[in-house]
């Protein structure tokens, strides 16, 4: 059976909360090796391995979930007691330095660090809500969330594919433009912002944006897929699209990032049969 990367991440922290540091590196290099991974399991990684000694390999992940978020608090931290274990302290001194900077930032009245987690809160009660089949409260909740943490694109990424679930396609296509705006690389995010414009009935936009996801991941069957469905629709869209829209479809196995799970279902354009 297939086991989604939200699993894989919680497996990961499982293992860590037991001391089982090789088993979260383990579970963590099979997420990271998709390519999908977010700030959260590059995080967690990096002090995996600085809990086993492989300092290097710690500081690495842990520069890649800097990158991906900027304003990861506990990262900072982090990566200031892996470079003073390396000798570096003035860099650890300028972590720290940064890592209070941020703390003492305020985010809709709250410390940063403290939003952040919250955040992280308001989407696991999404979580919650949609496993219970509670659509529009789990939209509700990663709304919130991501008024506490606009950065946090694999959360935003997740509400994306909810919205595309409860059959809100031009929320979702917001949603995945201002992902593939800030993280071009995030490929899996543009072929949902294809599928996002194809079902809000801009079949020229979802094209474009399919054809530039060939060229820069041939390999990926979706995207092949998406294209031929558009090529056997007469206009390029989709009768669905005033009518019941699809649900967005599953995700090839790997990790979002923050141990959340989204809608997950399989598209249906709605195609036309030609006569």
């Amino acid at each position: 059976m297939d086991v989604s990367p939200e699993h894989l991440v919680e497996q990961a922290r499982e293992r860590f909360q037991l001391q089982d540091y090789y088993g979260a590196i383990h579970l963590l290099e099979e997420v990271i090796a998709t390519g999908r991974a977010f700030a959260d399991a590059h995080h967690l990684l990096g002090l995996s391995y600085s809990l086993v000694g492989q300092q290097d390999q710690a500081l690495a992940q842990l520069d890649r979930a800097l990158q991906l978020n900027p304003q990861y608090v506990e990262a900072l931290i982090h990566k200031a007691i892996v470079l003073n274990e390396l000798g570096r302290e003035y860099e650890a001194d300028a972590s720290l330095r940064r890592a209070g900077k941020l703390s003492s930032e305020m985010r809709q009245g709250l410390p940063a660090h403290i939003a952040a987690k919250l955040a992280n809160q308001h989407a696991a009660l999404g979580d919650a809500y949609l496993e219970a089949g509670a659509l529009p409260q789990a939209i509700e909740q990663y709304q919130t969330a991501l008024g506490l943490g606009p950065t946090f694109h694999d959360l935003r990424y997740k509400l994306g594919r909810m919205l595309l679930q409860g059959g809100q396609a031009l929320e979702a296509r917001e949603q995945f433009e201002i992902i593939v705006r800030n993280r071009p690389t995030y490929l899996d995010a543009a072929a949902m912002l294809g599928l996002a414009c194809y079902l809000a009935g801009d079949g020229l936009a979802a094209k474009a944006v399919w054809e530039d996801c060939r060229e820069r991941r041939p390999e990926d069957p979706r995207v092949e897929a998406y294209l031929a469905m558009l090529a056997r629709n007469d206009t390029g869209v989709p009768a669905a699209a005033t009518a019941a829209p699809a649900e967005a479809p599953p995700e090839p196995e790997g990790h979002g990032g923050q141990g959340q799970q989204g809608g997950q279902g399989q598209g249906r354009g709605g195609k036309k049969k030609k006569p």
